[in-house]
């Protein structure tokens, strides 16, 4: 079995909403960038911790998951976002741009039925502050069904924390399967 994908958003995770007087956490830093069809004149203000493109490569490293972005940066996440956190370019999700008015439309993260079709039965940890009790019940029943599945939710005003890795990491490390490259293996053999 391949090493489970780790979705990761990026808004309220590790770009945290500020709190109600408008400051971000005291951990993170400002960075103007310009996403995709914005002017470079009009750049978007960010704040994000240095202390998680660390974190992160310890977590990629182990080779127990496999990162991918899900999130509504969709390819500048990986050219914006991660350059700046010291990450290698991670693939991403394809998501549509939904002209929604809320995150949750049919009353689950607007994210989900895409990630779903995009996953198929790939065991998935996600990481995401958006999620609703009805994400909580497909990830349920993708684990009942055989496909681990774990949903970790940080506060979207705190955003990314040591111990939800510590958390991912523990969850994949009971899986059957043998990280990409132990052992002479290769992804997506399965350990005997």
């Amino acid at each position: 079995m391949r090493p489970p994908y780790l979705l990761l958003d990026i808004d309220g995770v590790l770009i945290p909403f500020p709190d109600d007087d408008g400051t971000p956490p005291p951990t993170h830093a400002r960075h103007d960038v310009v996403p995709t069809g914005r002017e470079p004149d009009d750049p978007v203000a960010i704040w994000l911790n240095p202390a998680h493109g660390p974190m992160l490569m310890d977590v990629i490293r182990t080779r127990l998951v496999t990162p991918i972005w899900c999130t509504s940066w969709r390819q500048d996440a990986t050219t914006l976002i991660g350059p700046l956190l010291d990450l290698p370019p991670l693939p991403y999700v394809d998501l549509p741009r939904p002209q929604i008015t809320t995150s949750h439309p049919h009353g689950y993260l607007w994210k989900r039925d895409h990630a779903d079709v995009w996953l198929e039965d790939t065991p998935a940890v996600w990481i995401d502050d958006d999620f609703t009790s009805l994400d909580h019940t497909w990830a349920a029943e993708r684990t009942a069904r055989g496909v681990a599945t774990l949903l970790v939710q940080p506060d979207p005003h705190v955003g990314l924390l040591a111990e939800h890795l510590a958390e991912v990491l523990a969850w994949a490390g009971h899986l059957p399967f043998v990280p990409a490259g132990e052992s002479g293996t290769s992804p997506g053999t399965e350990a005997a």
